[in-house]
């Protein structure tokens, strides 16, 4: 199979059509087969669910060439389960596991040709999601959905290597207590969008979000959560029930305990400890992790000994080691890869 003439080592993070995405609707209460369409064009209605209350949720991950040439996606069950979730919380129908799973090797085997190739840095991004497509004035859950997943090839998200970002600790509340911040709704990520405008514009990355009850407990940022090192080389993330269960945080605890022989901690993190940790970052599956060398406490600097020049030791382990099984370069020992034939 011939890729497409494409300057993969050029490739930015934003969206470039393909050919193909799969497409499912949800009617008189049940999905259809669904299948794959060349029409990248939606048609709805001026009331759609969607459009009025904002009754959506979508996921994230991508599809990678391994060195041996095989195209692989990275624990798509843990998406398809972590979507399930989301729908439930937002009283949309679910989207069966297994139907999930086939629509992702459908629309990635039908896209073959815009996988990056092996070494170039580049992936495909995969975006399943789902939305409420029937008219609905009266507030309540729409009659009709559809689902679509599309994919997009993206380059690396460093250009020229990771170096360590600087953010604040935000005054604006990420999720309410009880609320949805446990499942990827697409309504929280447009209440992060002041906040991040905002604090690129006073000149940081990202926002630290702590715990909506007390203020007083590290949370995530508006896309990726928190994982720290101690000094002695414990790696600690943030546990809260208003967190996204990032896959790749609970994938890097793994490799850290299983691949590294590291000791891990899932646990509630208090803002007074940043300063203790040695090594801080934020994973997610754009980045894997990005790291970070300092977090500003309202004009008190909190640095970390790693510094702003390079990723610290221990989370330059986990990065290598995470991508080192997607990419096939090390073993897979728990069965993660999921090859698209």
């Amino acid at each position: 199979m011939e890729k497409k003439n494409i300057d993969w080592s050029n490739l930015g993070f934003s969206y470039i059509p393909t050919e193909q995405r799969f497409v499912s609707n949800y009617k008189d209460g049940a999905w259809d087969e669904g299948g794959l369409t060349a029409d990248a064009n939606i048609t709805m209605s001026e009331c759609a669910g969607v459009l009025q209350y904002a009754q959506t949720c979508f996921e994230g991950l991508k599809a990678y060439t391994t060195e041996d040439g095989r195209i692989v996606t990275f624990r798509p069950d843990l998406n398809a389960q972590r979507m399930v979730d989301s729908c439930k919380r937002l009283e949309m129908p679910v989207y069966p596991v297994e139907k999930f799973l086939a629509a992702i090797d459908a629309v990635v085997g039908a896209n073959a040709a815009y996988v990056p190739p092996y070494g170039s840095g580049a992936t495909l991004y995969i975006r399943p999601y789902m939305f409420g497509i029937s008219p609905v004035i009266g507030v309540k859950p729409a009659q009709d959905y559809q689902f679509r997943t599309f994919v997009t090839p993206v380059g690396p998200y460093f250009k020229g290597g990771a170096k360590p970002i600087t953010i604040r600790v935000s005054d604006f509340d990420r999720a309410a207590p009880n609320g949805t911040g446990h499942i990827k709704a697409g309504l929280n990520y447009a209440m992060s969008l002041h906040a991040i405008v905002n604090a690129h514009a006073e000149g940081y990355d990202e926002n630290l979000y702590l715990d909506p009850a007390t203020h007083t407990k590290v949370e995530e940022t508006g896309g990726a959560n928190f994982i720290f090192v101690t000094k002695d080389g414990k790696v600690v993330t943030p546990k809260s029930d208003s967190i996204l269960p990032s896959i790749t945080r609970r994938s890097l605890m793994v490799v850290a305990k299983e691949y590294l022989g590291l000791e891990v901690e899932h646990r509630e993190v208090y803002l007074s400890e940043l300063k203790d940790f040695a090594e801080c970052g934020l994973c997610g599956t754009a980045a894997v992790i990005s790291p970070v060398g300092k977090i500003v406490d309202h004009g008190e600097e909190i640095c970390f000994s790693s510094g702003m020049e390079k990723m610290g030791p221990v989370i330059q382990k986990l990065y290598d080691t995470l991508t080192g099984i997607q990419m096939g370069r090390l073993e897979d020992k728990f069965g993660w890869l999921h090859e698209i034939k």
